[in-house]
């Protein structure tokens, strides 16, 4: 029933230490930093911008929180290729829209759902750089509201881990997700069709998760993969049922 393999830890040769020595501050772009106004929570995602939007310079916009919550797009175009085939994906929780441009990029339909009006402002920006917007429906609402009379072939999970202090926590627990716990989350997608991809923390209790695949009878199929950037692990995508390995697109 479960596989898990690692994904994008690749390349850990002498050139990835040389990226992380070109990566390092220089004195032009602290000097950016500053101009952009910046912040210091941000200005740590602020040097990884291109692992985030390869296309950032090209006028990608990001709140505060988007900074953080967005999908590294290496990491975004791994769970893409999942659903290659013409599909109707549901973004639950698109943020500024960086899975749901990836999504779109490999023709899929996607209903982007986001409760913050500025961030669906800013996906839509976003994903008219990247020239998807044709593809993309944003709806500013409530997941939990709007889940019932919602229709798709994938649902992906993206739910907010709670900032960056998820990092200190030893185990991430499935009840520290928000809006509401991992449990209520994926019940909510699963009335929506069993093909779930869910995008966690990398240091997420895999044991809750494998209990999320017994919610339905029979049980769905599972498999677990860890998303690497640059050699460094930074979450863990869930595919249930029909977005497992093999199973779809």
């Amino acid at each position: 029933m479960k596989t898990k393999k690692k994904a994008s830890k690749k390349r850990r040769t002498r050139r990835s230490k040389r990226s992380k020595l070109s990566d390092l501050p220089t004195q032009t772009q602290k000097r950016r930093v500053t101009e952009e106004g910046v912040s210091p929570v941000v200005e740590k995602y602020w040097f990884q911008r291109y692992d985030l939007f390869s296309k950032y310079d090209e006028g990608i916009q990001m709140d505060e929180q988007g900074w953080y919550s967005v999908t590294p797009e290496q990491i975004a175009i791994t769970q893409a290729e999942r659903c290659q085939n013409p599909t109707v994906v549901i973004d639950c929780f698109a943020g500024v829209g960086g899975n749901a441009i990836q999504f779109a990029s490999m023709c899929c339909h996607v209903v982007a759902i986001e409760i913050d009006p500025l961030k669906v402002d800013m996906a839509i920006n976003n994903a008219r750089i990247y020239g998807v917007e044709d593809y993309i429906d944003f709806i500013v609402g409530d997941f939990f509201q709007l889940a019932p009379s919602l229709k798709g072939d994938i649902v992906f999970l993206s739910p907010p881990w709670g900032g960056p202090s998820y990092r200190r926590v030893k185990k991430f627990t499935l009840d520290l997700l928000e809006p509401k716990d991992g449990y209520d989350l994926f019940q909510a997608a699963q009335a929506i069709t069993p093909n779930i991809i869910m995008f966690l923390p990398r240091n997420v209790d895999l044991l809750q998760v494998e209990e999320l695949c017994w919610l339905s009878s029979p049980p769905l199929e599972l498999e677990i993969e860890e998303n690497y950037v640059h050699g460094k692990l930074k979450g863990v995508t869930v595919y249930f049922g029909g977005a497992a390995a093999g199973q779809y697109g």
